[in-house]
């Protein structure tokens, strides 16, 4: 594959959690869960400039990102492993909400990895890239296979999925949520039972719970006025991932009163299929 000099405007879609359970603990403190994940149309835009230097720079467009984000390690990694001279300057157009509970710093680092294969000539095939997903973020490895999944294990286990075209309210309250937190506290349920697709499948848009919510819940009050806002709305809402943001299926219909100042609310649609899904070779 020839170098590219750029690739721009390069979508990261956010996801979202149909259902969330926590199944058990392994001894390593991993926990191990069972979910749906749902890719929607809310997403961050990334650039791509290539660079001959070797050097890898990020340039954030709206909201300052930490030092070290996912994007960059993900640049940094793809660039030790593939031993490519090359570098990159990277933009970000940071649209998707941080400590939301929707993936955003994952899927940036899933973007950034299948971008920087195409940027630097490298032709990865899927199966080079996952592991380094994976070693990333437990999200990550969804986001480049870049179909709506059912999930298992610590995030590794991942089977495609069918979903209805469906709409979404999406509620992102003003205050964020860091989902480490949420994972050490003492009431955190970890002992949900096994579920079954077949079950999933029959109801997928109210099927099961999230686990996760009543710690958040009980962490950030703005979580249960996030859930109580829409619910007034005559919704039934959740929390997607660890949160902080709340969503809820919605019809054409739907009339929503102004969120309280500060607090994001986005109507979003399902994708079938992630917008990069043909950027690599599927070779598992």
């Amino acid at each position: 594959m020839a170098l590219l000099p750029c690739l721009h405007h390069v979508p990261a879609p956010a996801k979202l959690n149909l259902f969330l359970h926590i199944t058990g603990r392994r001894e390593d403190g991993y926990h191990l869960l069972e979910s749906a994940f749902m890719l929607i149309d809310w997403w961050d835009i990334l650039h791509f400039d290539l660079r001959h230097d070797g050097q890898l720079q990020r340039r954030d467009l709206t909201h300052a990102l930490p030092a070290e984000d996912l994007c960059l390690k993900a640049a940094r990694l793809l660039q030790k492993v593939s031993g490519t001279s090359h570098g990159a300057l990277i933009h970000i157009e940071k649209r998707v909400p941080a400590q939301a509970g929707m993936g955003g710093g994952s899927s940036d680092a899933a973007t950034t990895l299948l971008a920087l294969n195409r940027l630097w000539g490298l032709d990865w095939p899927l199966s080079k890239l996952l592991p380094l997903g994976l070693s990333l973020g437990a999200d990550v490895p969804f986001f480049l296979r870049g179909r709506n999944a059912w999930v298992q294990g610590i995030g590794e286990d991942i089977t495609p999925l069918a979903l209805p075209h469906a709409q979404f309210a999406v509620l992102k309250p003003d205050a964020g949520l860091e989902t480490a937190q949420i994972f050490k506290h003492p009431g955190l349920k970890r002992d949900s039972s096994p579920a079954t697709m077949s079950d999933f499948v029959a109801r997928p848009y109210a099927f099961g719970r999230n686990d996760l919510q009543a710690v958040a819940k009980a962490l950030s009050p703005q979580v249960d006025l996030a859930l109580n806002w829409l619910a007034q709305h005559g919704l039934q809402p959740r929390m997607t991932g660890s949160g902080s943001a709340v969503f809820a299926q919605v019809s054409r219909q739907t009339v929503f009163s102004e969120p309280p100042a500060g607090w994001q609310l986005q109507i979003c649609s399902n994708l079938e299929i992630h917008p990069l899904a043909g950027w690599v070779s599927c070779d598992v």
